[in-house]
């Protein structure tokens, strides 16, 4: 028999397992960044003071669009988009930033 037990409760308080410790995923908005010499990222934005992450980052290598970044900005990742991933976060300098393009979130959860 097993169980699966995530807590419990002892003497009113309450214990969870040693080591179940699951980092929880960066839960930002996702912007299309614009970098210095060319880069042209998209991720789940966080920035402190000048230190950015991009998490979940992908470098856009192919836009695949007819009307610019703002049309995948919308509507997400076309047939014809190209995303080169980063498989973690990408960090860098506020002072890198050309442009920040705001996406519409629920079009590029499947994508990140």
């Amino acid at each position: 028999m097993q169980a699966d037990v995530k807590t419990i409760l002892i003497n009113g308080v309450e214990y969870e397992p040693v080591g179940d410790e699951r980092p929880k995923e960066f839960d930002g908005d996702v912007k299309i960044v614009i970098l210095q010499r060319g880069w042209i990222m998209v991720g789940k934005f966080e920035r402190i003071g000048n230190d950015c992450k991009l998490h979940n980052a992908s470098v856009i290598r192919e836009w695949g669009t007819s009307k610019g970044l703002g049309e995948i900005a919308e509507g997400g990742v076309t047939s014809s988009t190209k995303l080169d991933k980063c498989y973690g976060v990408v960090e860098f300098d506020y002072l890198t930033v050309v442009a920040m393009i705001s996406c519409n979130n629920k079009k590029w959860e499947k994508s990140l």
